[in-house]
């Protein structure tokens, strides 16, 4: 905890840490004693999705390795500039899901609040990163969202997303799985998020206890993609978690560059399970626009999940699928 200059109040270290967080490739690329000469790959601060990476996250890189996988995630690519066939700034077809501001339906059962429009972390593979966040006005769209759901004894599951909905203060987290615990028809809150991964300060006692009173069964869902993203801190913050009821699944997303062997993928699921989180979905990239240079191509996508299959027990390999836009699931992809 830190106390402000000049004032009172204590501010959690999860929000100093955020506030603390490298906002610009130069910093980022200092603190990890890399050639200055790699400031002309990135991309102008100005344009696309701005940088954003925390430095707890920042102190699991590799210093001096510009290939690090967990920078190649975070570090803005000139390559983002580029404009590649097939990819779109919509390529899950969340506009046309959207059934009132704030909620999105694109499979029956389920629909998913978002909640914020703010991450912790800027990934630069995000599917989300041309969204219009300012349109759906998330922060006063959640009683008509509320109002829809109660109203639709169809869906029985509730997804909290954004942005990342731990970024949302303890209260008004508190209240917004309140209101959905009074919905009877909703059996399950889905919470998806990375902070776990990429801030693990933000799962704090208090927030452990928050979501332990919650009536529907929570489900958390992070996302890690790399095996050394799962340090120390992570570990202790999932085993909160844990310890709180929450079941924990993990969703990675297939990275050239960063997590496209075999090896690394066996060793994700291993330190996954180690920490009590179950494989879920690898899922192909998500074709948005300034994120093609990450994209794996499917037949290698499934030699990869192949060599998985050969390597590990069936429940630690997650399910290679593809988002498409319109579908009424998740295609599996083999």
């Amino acid at each position: 905890m830190l106390a402000r200059t000049g004032a009172h109040c204590r501010i959690p270290t999860w929000k100093r840490e955020l506030a603390e967080a490298y906002q610009h490739p130069r910093e980022l690329i200092a603190h990890l004693r890399l050639d200055k000469m790699l400031l002309a790959d990135t991309l102008p601060p100005d344009t696309g999705l701005r940088m954003l990476v925390p430095r707890p996250y920042a102190a699991l890189m590799e210093p001096g390795n510009p290939t690090d996988p967990l920078l190649r995630q975070v570090l803005p690519a000139a390559d983002e500039s580029v404009d590649r066939s097939g990819f779109s700034i919509d390529p899950v077809g969340d506009l046309a899901a959207r059934r009132t501001p704030g909620l999105l339906q694109k499979y029956r059962g389920r629909a998913l609040l978002l909640v914020t429009g703010a991450c912790a972390v800027h990934c630069r593979y995000c599917f989300r990163r041309h969204f219009p966040y300012k349109e759906e006005n998330t922060a006063t769209a959640a009683s008509g969202a509320l109002a829809l759901i109660r109203s639709d004894e169809t869906i029985v599951e509730v997804i909290l997303s954004g942005g990342d909905p731990l970024v949302l203060d303890d209260k008004p987290l508190e209240k917004l799985i309140e209101h959905i615990s009074d919905i009877a028809h909703v059996r399950r809150v889905r919470i998806h998020t990375r902070l776990p991964v990429v801030l693990p300060s933000r799962v704090t006692p208090e927030l452990c206890d928050l979501l332990a009173g919650s009536r529907p069964r929570l489900v958390m869902v992070i996302h890690a993609n790399h095996p050394r993203e799962l340090g120390t801190a992570a570990a202790a913050a999932l085993c909160r978690v844990r310890a709180a009821g929450i079941a924990l699944l993990n969703q990675s997303v297939l990275l050239r560059g960063v997590n496209d062997r075999t090896e690394t993928l066996c060793e994700l699921s291993e330190a996954l399970f180690a920490n009590g989180v179950l494989p879920y979905y690898l899922h192909l990239l998500d074709r948005v626009q300034g994120a093609a240079h990450f994209e794996v191509d499917t037949a290698e996508a499934a030699r990869i999940v192949t060599g998985l299959r050969k390597s590990l027990p069936g429940y630690l390999v997650p399910r290679l699928v593809r988002e498409e836009a319109r579908f009424a699931y998740k295609t599996p992809v083999c």
